[in-house]
């Protein structure tokens, strides 16, 4: 739904690089295109751009709606915008399709320019520290060398902590919701289970379906299915469907018979008939590796000693993806550094996706604080 106070009709930009980038798996991609918006107006000082960084299944469209599709309205729209926390009348916002995305950044379905067919399968494993890099190269062509703030929820958290890390004279403020400063052994799990499910299915052709022209979409529906699963808490799930049979009694077949059953398989073939397969890939297992401590010993302290901003960690009460515990460690780390560091830990029903929804007291805490940054 359009929200009052949109920034109305937006229109996705394109840069393309020439110069090769160097990717932490030790491949390179030749040349590449970012896909992105802008939302409000670059000052002239140039110190009030905001990177907002997606998560998983997000992309450059962060908020407003396109002229031709008014329905499609951006994924953060409750967030950005006039007179919202993230207000774009003092921010100049910016979204990006990260690298391997599959919503108009080069990615598996791009042209692989060395053999004339989609990258397929042979696209490169790709990082957190490369989306950044990537991120950065944009920056300096949009002529801002430093961010007010770099803001994100879930994945798009690390990335405004890798930013911290990799470029710590370039960002003022971090805003990490609903993150972690690395996945835990049952995240990889849930991921690895996922990618299974894609990887198995017959339709997946080792990642070059496309040259068949079909999608692996009972592979990419079961993987959204199970993700969505570890979405939302018991709670919200209670609440939204309980026990519901569709037909108010057992009809004993493996047909869809309660609503959460409806739901998962709607939010399923919803995912697949729009995302990517090989895309999904990429990106689980980029949040796999992301360890800033690995070279620590596991240490997050000392990893995070580069970081010189300002930092607000946010996490919410009932989200077991990623629990107010792992956001409390990047928390205390940040404290061992003696960084300026603001946390809250939000009481909500609604899991993980919490930090997508409209929720008062969420709002007003960044509202509060984007309101005291200087630019």
């Amino acid at each position: 739904m359009i929200q009052p106070q949109s920034v109305g009709v937006v229109a996705p930009q394109r840069e393309r690089f020439t110069e090769p980038l160097a990717l932490r798996s030790g491949s390179t991609l030749p040349e590449y295109e970012l896909v992105f918006e802008t939302y409000g107006e670059l000052n002239a000082s140039r110190s009030n751009a905001v990177l907002v960084c997606h998560a998983l299944s997000g992309s450059h469209h962060v908020a407003g709606y396109y002229a031709d599709a008014p329905g499609q309205v951006g994924w953060w729209d409750n967030l950005v915008g006039p007179g919202k926390p993230l207000d774009t009348r003092k921010f100049f916002v910016i979204g990006v399709n990260n690298l391997g995305g599959c919503h108009g950044t080069t990615g598996p379905r791009s042209t692989n320019p060395a053999t004339g067919k989609p990258w397929g399968a042979d696209f490169p494993f790709v990082t957190v520290e490369d989306w950044v890099d990537a991120q950065a190269r944009l920056a300096d062509r949009l002529g801002i060398e430093r961010f007010a703030a770099i803001v994100g929820g879930s994945l798009g958290g690390m990335q405004a902590l890798s930013w911290a890390l990799q470029f710590p004279e370039r960002i003022g403020h971090a805003v990490l919701i609903a993150a972690a400063p690395r996945l835990s052994a049952q995240n990889i799990a849930f991921n690895e289970v996922a990618r299974q499910a894609i990887l198995t299915d017959p339709d997946f052709h080792g990642g070059n379906y496309y040259e068949h022209g079909i999608v692996p979409a009972r592979g990419l529906k079961l993987a959204r299915m199970l993700g969505h699963i570890t979405y939302l808490s018991d709670d919200a799930m209670a609440d939204k469907f309980g026990r519901t049979l569709r037909h108010g009694k057992a009809v004993y077949s493996y047909d869809v018979e309660f609503e959460i059953e409806s739901y998962l398989r709607y939010q399923g073939d919803k995912f697949a008939a729009h995302f990517d397969a090989n895309t999904y890939l990429l990106t689980t297992k980029a949040l796999d590796y992301f360890d800033p401590a690995f070279e620590h010993g596991g240490n997050l302290a000392p990893a995070l000693a580069r970081a010189t901003a300002d930092f607000l960690v946010v996490s919410f009460t009932t989200d077991w993806r990623f629990s107010p515990a792992r956001s409390r460690e990047i928390v205390y780390a940040l404290l061992h550094n003696r960084r300026n560091v603001s946390y809250a830990e939000i009481e909500s029903d609604a899991g993980h996706d919490a930090f997508l929804l409209d929720e008062t007291r969420y709002h007003a805490l960044l509202a509060a604080y984007f309101d005291r940054i200087e630019v």
